[in-house]
């Protein structure tokens, strides 16, 4: 499928310390919604659940 808005292959989701945003929508472990939270604070949430931070568009 053609569009702007398909990456290329072999891009990758940005993960954990890689993620830039300031503040991001939080969907936690079991798939509720937790809400748009600071980036530090999203951060903290999963390294408390040991799991990693995962940026979807």
């Amino acid at each position: 499928m053609k569009g702007a808005n398909n990456k290329a292959q072999g891009d990758k989701a940005r993960i954990n310390d890689e993620i830039k945003a300031r503040e991001v929508r939080l969907i936690g472990k079991d798939g509720e919604q937790v809400g748009v939270v600071s980036l530090a604070e999203a951060t903290r949430t999963a390294e408390e659940a040991s799991l990693d931070l995962v940026e979807i568009s």
